[in-house]
């Protein structure tokens, strides 16, 4: 049975939270307020994540409701994830201006075995009764017509129409199929499924978490509470973190790439990330922002590879500043067995991913930006006939950004 402390001592519930819903503060009722309800439980409360495994890689966005899963484990309470193994081939709809594409019953299991491997990281995976790994093709694939009929019936296509994306997509005459108004309502009924006291999500997925509180009271559950946290900005500063939009900080990148990403973390999302990604105390932030950016990047890498791989990497990140690559070791690697010989350096600077095109390639190479093992490189037409003469050197553009070359 779960502890029962103060009000004062749910600083963790609330940190990184945009918003808790039912969430009558004035109110003693457990059904309207969360803390209430956290207060006067006599069992651990279930709460729900749902992971539709659509993609094989986590970034650090996805991990803030996972992180705030583990901090519902650690206050004594039963994690439930949700694998939609079953969701996953039709796709969340939410802020989509197209159909998704449907993923194969194999392609959702391979990326679902990765998810499970990222996330070990955050969860905890030890302490029995404190997690729960459920796929939704338990219940969803024996749903006959019948009771979809029923799900249907709990909602108007007036109301459908209301969810983010659906009335912009319906407007400007863009289709919208009707397996897509299933999934809202199969993401629902997995909180039926698992009799889910909480659920978690992105502020995206207020529609979501809605509708499976409906659909609890339809099948005589008590409603879950809804907990919604912020969709996490990118490394650019500008737009939501995405891997599309390469702003993305991967929890299976190497502690130096992570490192390097982080350190140069726009001044005005520290605090953001700082809070969202990190369990420091906001009073702890120094008060140097370039402080803040090393300290930040060194807690973050440390939580994923350990403390001893963040300062070696800080370590060799600082090396790499200060023009001495070829003393770090742990460089990411790019391999030439991907680029056909004779090839131009700007060529090479596209195709590691260094620069976005060969054309970014040439520009950086004209503005002074691209080293090659420490040698600033000025000839942008500079050519080389075999990979004979690149392997083990480290090519690099800015301060920042660099790879060894490998075979």
């Amino acid at each position: 049975m779960p502890s029962s402390p103060s009000e004062s001592q749910f600083s963790w519930l609330h940190r990184g939270v945009s918003e808790i819903f039912p969430n009558q503060s004035d109110s003693e009722d457990p059904n309207e307020n969360l803390v209430s309800r956290l207060l006067g439980t006599e069992r651990p409360l279930r709460v729900k994540l749902g992971i539709d495994p659509t993609g094989a890689d986590i970034h650090l966005g996805h991990s803030i409701p996972v992180r705030k899963l583990r901090a519902f484990q650690d206050a004594g309470h039963t994690a439930v994830l949700i694998i939609g193994d079953f969701t996953g081939r039709i796709g969340d709809p939410t802020g989509k201006s197209e159909v998704r594409k449907q993923l194969s019953p194999d392609e959702v299991k391979q990326n679902a075995q990765t998810y499970l491997n990222q996330v070990r990281s955050i969860l905890d995976f030890d302490t029995p009764g404190r997690l729960e790994i459920r796929y939704n093709s338990e219940w969803l694939s024996d749903l006959d017509l019948a009771k979809i009929i029923e799900l249907l019936a709990t909602m108007t296509v007036g109301q459908m129409l209301a969810k983010e994306g659906f009335a912009l997509r319906y407007e400007q005459g863009n289709p919208i199929y009707l397996h897509e108004f299933l999934y809202p309502l199969m993401q629902g009924y997995d909180s039926v499924a698992v009799k889910a006291d909480v659920e978690l999500g992105g502020t995206d997925q207020k529609f979501n978490i809605a509708v499976g509180r409906d659909l609890q009271r339809h099948f005589g559950q008590e409603p879950q509470f809804g907990l919604l946290m912020p969709i996490l900005i990118g490394t650019d500063g500008s737009q939501k973190m995405s891997k599309s939009l390469n702003n993305y900080v991967g929890l299976r990148e190497d502690p130096l790439t992570m490192y390097s990403k982080l350190e140069k973390t726009p001044d005005a999302l520290l605090e953001n990330y700082w809070e969202l990604l990190t369990a420091l105390p906001l009073s702890a932030m120094p008060e140097n922002p370039r402080d803040r950016q090393k300290q930040l990047a060194v807690d973050i890498v440390s939580q994923y590879h350990g403390q001893s791989a963040a300062l070696e990497a800080r370590e060799a990140a600082e090396k790499l500043v200060g023009g001495n690559a070829k003393q770090a070791a742990s460089v990411p690697e790019f391999s030439l067995a991907q680029v056909q010989f004779p090839a131009k350096i700007f060529y090479i600077l596209g195709a590691s991913g260094l620069c976005k095109s060969s054309g970014e390639g040439r520009r950086q190479i004209e503005g002074g930006a691209v080293r090659l093992d420490g040698d600033r490189l000025q000839d942008v037409n500079l050519a080389f006939e075999t990979p004979d003469d690149l392997y083990g050197k480290v090519l690099q553009v800015g301060k920042k950004k660099f790879i060894r070359l490998v075979q």
